[in-house]
């Protein structure tokens, strides 16, 4: 059995905005989230900026007795789902609860929880460590919270693939429909990772951007000035549901996915291969899945994360897979606004890739200023282009050469 599935609600917290068309919205306008850090003193780094959810209140979406037993990736994925939820018009109580699955991904958990308790263990003692601990950080949570609070019996599951990690969620929730084990599924992906040994870790790796000075210029992919990404917090909730269930109930129909692919470098723990190999075989996997032709595809939400080696290499793989198609393609990134939200950043620009088909807006890319000559394709430089998308591909990948595709299409009843 293969059956259509529509999505029908998007939930987007992100460092640009509270919900999916305030995110929508500064990403159209070209508005940077980028700014110094806030959650801790970061005069001590070498990268000091970061994407950050800004007020972010909790207590609008859980009760406030239970939000110190959350880790802020789980807060980020109730508050996503909420809203996913809310923009499909429906409650979990109005259906078959059976048939209602969860999947969100994660690629690092409750790093800031990690954090705290290792200090009360060496300031106060193993006696002192909170009981919430373990549940407060551990991946699989954030989609266990949203079950028990949605009542949600289906499918239940998370990803912890890196920065592929809600790629891979919306992929294997679009599949569980597909053939049958459940008629809709909460997925997508989370992350909260602006701590002291998230930003230092990275540092570390010199894989950050240094631009203290001007943050909302710090995330610039395929600008020759680039010089790192930028980490980013917040989470992408999509729902998705089998189509006819969908239209029963009258659901309000945004775009139907078609389309996903996985595929590994199996080159090198962090770098990508030296021809893109990982990233081309996976559009292609996912296209295929589709059902259609390269040419047919308008828009690439790409991983564009404003790293020197991993824009060359999506740039070789796009012109690998698309052929003489790559030049007529819009290919942008949107993390140069929100920052890279790792293993939430799939769920994001899933969600960002069905508004643009929506709306037939292609994104922006904003920073980009100065052509680097390896990179030579149509970025959609800074400024939103109205355009015919019928269908977009948004590509996620990850450390260990972990890659996710997925294919987006515009939705005609």
């Amino acid at each position: 059995m293969s059956r259509r599935v529509v999505v029908t609600g998007v939930g987007l917290l992100s460092p640009v905005g509270a919900t999916a068309e305030e995110t929508w919205r500064a990403i159209r306008e070209g508005r940077s989230g980028i700014s110094r850090i806030s959650q801790f003193d970061p005069s001590a780094f070498n990268c000091q900026i970061a994407g950050e959810v800004k007020d972010f209140d909790p207590a609008r979406f859980i009760e406030k007795k239970d939000i110190k037993k959350m880790g802020r990736f789980i807060q980020f994925a109730i508050a996503a789902s909420d809203c996913a939820l809310s923009s499909a018009r429906l409650k979990i109580a109005d259906v078959d609860a059976a048939r209602v699955g969860v999947y969100i991904g994660s690629g690092i958990g409750g790093f800031e929880v990690i954090e705290r308790e290792h200090r009360v263990l060496l300031d106060r003692g193993p006696d002192r460590i909170s009981p919430f601990f373990i549940p407060a950080t551990i991946i699989n949570l954030a989609a266990g919270y949203v079950s028990i609070r949605t009542g949600a019996k289906g499918p239940n599951s998370a990803t912890a693939t890196a920065c592929t990690s809600s790629a891979h969620a919306v992929g294997d929730s679009f599949k569980i429909i597909q053939r049958g084990d459940a008629d809709a599924m909460i997925c997508g992906g989370t992350e909260a990772a602006i701590t002291p040994m998230g930003i230092g870790g990275f540092a570390a790796m010199r894989a950050l951007s240094r631009r203290n000075h001007e943050p909302h210029r710090a995330s610039r992919p395929w600008d020759k000035d680039r010089d790192g990404f930028v980490v980013g917090e917040g989470a992408g909730i999509l729902f998705l549901e089998e189509l006819e269930t969908a239209k029963r109930r009258g659901a309000p129909i945004l775009a139907e996915i078609v389309g996903y692919g996985m595929s590994a470098d199996a080159f090198h723990i962090t770098s990508p291969a030296e021809d893109g190999d990982g990233a081309f075989r996976v559009m292609c996997a996912a296209i295929r899945d589709a059902g259609v032709r390269p040419e047919q595809i308008d828009y690439i939400n790409a991983h564009g994360t404003s790293t020197e080696v991993g824009d060359k290499l999506e740039t070789v793989a796009i012109k690998r897979c698309f052929g003489e198609h790559a030049r007529r393609l819009a290919v942008s990134s949107t993390k140069s606004m929100t920052g890279h939200l790792l293993g939430g950043a799939g769920g994001l620009e899933a969600g960002i890739t069905v508004l643009a088909i929506r709306d037939q807006v292609a994104p922006p890319t904003i920073n980009y200023e100065t052509p680097d000559p390896e990179c030579d394709l149509d970025y959609v430089p800074n400024t939103e282009r109205a355009m015919r998308i019928d269908y977009a591909l948004s590509n996620s990948f990850g450390f260990g050469g972990t890659n996710g595709s997925l294919v987006f299409k515009r939705y005609e009843g």
